[in-house]
């Protein structure tokens, strides 16, 4: 047996067949069993068994139902792997994809009728075929493929098991991620292996009013979320239940403190974990669990990202590639069973992204990080939004911090690098909050910091635009400089 048959298929295959009287998922406001979530695996497994074409890779419409969860199983059970495809997308961008990939078989709600149970055993896969392709942004307006093989996903599987999180079939789990955005797989697999149910956020719907009803009326007990949907949360933390909670990930983003103190005080009894990862790293690749009894390690009011997970290695390296020395900055780099094995067909971004050193083979992340003298890493800010302003190199983050101060940690802040007209370096700041005069704001940044860090121009926006991952999209942002 292999580690993907034993992480993820045999865990799904005893559930099924022991607890199919319990609920799988709840979507829309309808509950459904692991029995009727079986049926509808194995009827997608009959149509893909009678497809003309025996393709290897299949497209999947993502839609907030039962038959898109089975897809996924039904596709892995058969041996295949899939690629996303949402519905909202241009249709360029999915013509894009299944070019690329060179896919024509394509599920969409398969909705055939149920026959005969195909979920007791499985189309026998090695741990290096894929299980996945997830395509993101590419630079050059090409999206790019992450290839996540079975290996990596069980091997994930493992490193989460390993942080002492535990699920039972009595837990009740958020799902609030888009299915394009790998998280979403952390958030389904941890429960269905388990027992659990599924509890998702329609499509349509705004998440965080949303995510915030299924917490205190189905009473979730676990759930992965992005800082930015708690921030939107935030005032109403007061009359907030979230006592149910047991256990919360903060993910997808770099967390500030500020904000899980308050979120400490709402969630009385949780254990709250921050997550960090890559896509390329398959989902997570280090963690660090806050606790309520000590000061939480931050740098520049965002927590620490803490300490590789079991399958990971982690090295922070200069720009010549030599690794740094103490509490030296520079770039996290990561390797392991959990890294990708490279982007579909796209041997120049695999060759820029990925390297040998000392016989293992690492994954150039792009984010600043040092070493804390606890082995915890601390994370600075992505590399690329470092910004050299008359010649001096400039940290983003440290601008953000000292405005979030001045704020009181009251709004959220951005700084961008933007070309002026004149072809030079300046530096924007961002402010989610009701626009109001910045002198004060400007005077306080100047106390703090050299002249060349003071933002030339600030914004403010009512509320910040999101991305399908729930990050803060600075590429809508940007468009406004």
């Amino acid at each position: 047996m292999n580690l993907f048959e034993y992480h993820i298929l045999l865990p799904l295959k005893n559930i099924l067949r022991n607890y199919s009287s319990l609920n799988s998922f709840y979507i829309n406001g309808n509950f459904y069993t692991y029995r009727q979530f079986a049926n509808r695996i194995s009827a997608i497994r009959s149509v893909i068994r009678s497809a003309e074409k025996n393709e290897k890779i299949w497209g999947l419409a993502l839609h907030d139902d039962l038959n898109t969860y089975a897809s996924i199983f039904a596709l892995w059970m058969e041996g295949k792997a899939y690629v996303p495809l949402h519905p909202s997308w241009p249709t360029d961008r999915i013509e894009s994809i299944k070019e690329q990939v060179g896919c024509t078989n394509i599920l969409d709600s398969c909705d055939a009728p149920y026959t005969i149970d195909l979920t007791d055993n499985w189309i026998e896969a090695s741990d290096d075929d894929l299980a996945y392709i997830l395509f993101t942004s590419g630079s050059t307006g090409m999206p790019k493929g992450v290839q996540i093989s079975r290996k990596n996903i069980a091997t994930f599987m493992d490193s989460f098991w390993q942080t002492g999180i535990t699920i039972t079939p009595d837990d009740h789990c958020l799902q609030v991620f888009d299915l394009t955005f790998d998280v979403s797989v952390q958030s389904y697999l941890v429960a269905l292996t388990q027992g659990a149910c599924v509890y998702t956020v329609p499509y349509g719907q705004v998440k965080y009013i949303y995510a915030a009803s299924l917490i205190q009326e189905q009473k979730i007990t676990f759930g992965a979320m992005a800082p930015s949907m708690l921030t939107y949360l935030r005032p109403y933390f007061n009359e907030f239940d979230a006592s149910s909670m047991k256990t919360c990930i903060v993910t997808a983003e770099a967390c500030p403190i500020d904000l899980m103190e308050a979120w400490f005080n709402c969630a009385q009894n949780t254990e709250i974990y921050d997550f960090y990862g890559p896509t390329e790293a398959t989902i997570y690749c280090t963690y660090y669990k806050l606790t309520r009894s000590e000061k939480n390690l931050s740098l520049n009011g965002i927590i620490s990202i803490g300490k590789p997970l079991s399958n990971v290695q982690a090295i922070i390296i200069r720009e010549d590639g030599a690794l740094v020395e103490g509490q030296e900055k520079g770039e996290l780099c990561v390797a392991g069973d959990q890294v990708t094995i490279g982007y579909w067909k796209n041997d120049d971004k695999n060759a820029s992204s990925f390297f040998e050193k000392d016989g293992k083979r690492y994954y150039h992340t792009g984010d600043l990080c040092y070493w804390d003298r606890s082995g915890n890493i601390m994370y600075s800010g992505r590399i690329d939004q470092q910004a050299k302003i008359q010649g001096f190199r400039v940290e983003l983050g440290e601008i953000e911090y000292h405005a979030r101060k001045f704020y009181n940690n009251e709004h959220r802040v951005l700084a961008i690098a933007y070309q002026n007209t004149h072809n030079l370096t300046e530096i924007a700041l961002f402010v989610e909050a009701e626009k109001e005069k910045t002198t004060d704001l400007i005077y306080y940044l100047r106390s703090k910091m050299p002249h060349y860090m003071i933002p030339t121009r600030i914004l403010f926006e009512k509320h910040f635009p999101l991305n399908k991952s729930e990050k803060v999209d600075r590429n809508i942002l940007k468009q406004k400089l």
